[in-house]
């Protein structure tokens, strides 16, 4: 599946997990994902322990992240 294919199973809507970005409009937000991917769970265990999600969502969370990630330069900010 392509980049924009997989990026396009994350949905930010204000109605659901207060617009954090989720997989296909479901309760499931991208950061718990990527969490439990993470602390080292499998995919294949992911994807029993919510049989409502599909392999190419945990793939599409990683494409998110990476996406994420992708800046041009970082600022560091001064303390208060």
């Amino acid at each position: 599946m392509a980049m924009q294919e997989l990026l396009s199973r994350i949905t930010r809507n204000s109605d659901v997990c207060f617009g954090k970005p989720v997989i296909r409009n479901m309760r499931y937000p991208v950061e718990m994902i990527l969490e439990l991917l993470s602390g080292e769970m499998s995919a294949e265990n992911i994807l029993t322990d919510y049989p409502d999600l599909e392999a190419d969502d945990i793939k599409a969370c990683m494409a998110y992240a990476s996406e994420m990630v992708k800046v041009k330069s970082i600022h560091k900010i001064p303390a208060a």
